[in-house]
């Protein structure tokens, strides 16, 4: 039997901001408001403060561990995936996700968004990178203007690509 609970997947640096950090618990809390599981790469800065808003709102969440220890993940990590991969662990996380919602970020992030673009899900960014071909601007990821407006539109792409039928999941 296939869950019929979204998953969303939000991805960020390990070292960020305060600005950051509030605006990854306001997109994790979100996420669980409207009953989606989080994963991410369960370490700290981006990764821990959307586990926190989740887990803090009610929402269960996976953290795709990069290395061999259980331990390592932040403490609002509900399900710990020990993958002993290191960042090979980034492809797991997108590719267990149906949307992606990316949160400023390091080149491990830039990464996260080139599979989940190469594997046809949807990369919502919130002051994120910019991505160009040639010199000319790739709009492919979606712009999103807040924590709400994030989640929305991942939810929004998820239903778009499952009435089109070509849902990840």
């Amino acid at each position: 039997m296939v869950s019929q609970e979204k998953v969303i997947a939000v991805i960020g640096g390990n070292n960020a901001d305060a600005a950051t950090v509030r605006l990854a618990a306001e997109v994790g809390a979100e996420i669980a408001h409207r009953g989606a599981v989080l994963v991410c790469g369960g370490l700290g800065g981006v990764m821990a403060a959307a586990c926190q808003g989740a887990a803090q709102a009610g929402g269960l969440t996976v953290g795709v561990l990069p290395g061999d220890s259980r331990e390592a993940a932040n403490p609002h990590v509900r399900l710990s995936i020990v993958t002993g991969i290191g960042y090979a662990r980034n492809a797991i996380v997108v590719k267990s996700a149906q949307a992606v919602v990316a949160i400023d970020g390091s080149y491990g992030t830039l990464s996260e968004i080139a599979y989940a673009l190469q594997s046809g899900i949807p990369v919502i960014g919130l002051g994120t990178w910019d991505l160009a071909i040639g010199g000319v601007s790739d709009s492919v990821i979606i712009r999103a203007e807040n924590a709400v407006d994030a989640v929305a539109r991942a939810f929004a792409a998820i239903a778009e690509q499952e009435s089109r039928g070509s849902s990840c999941r």
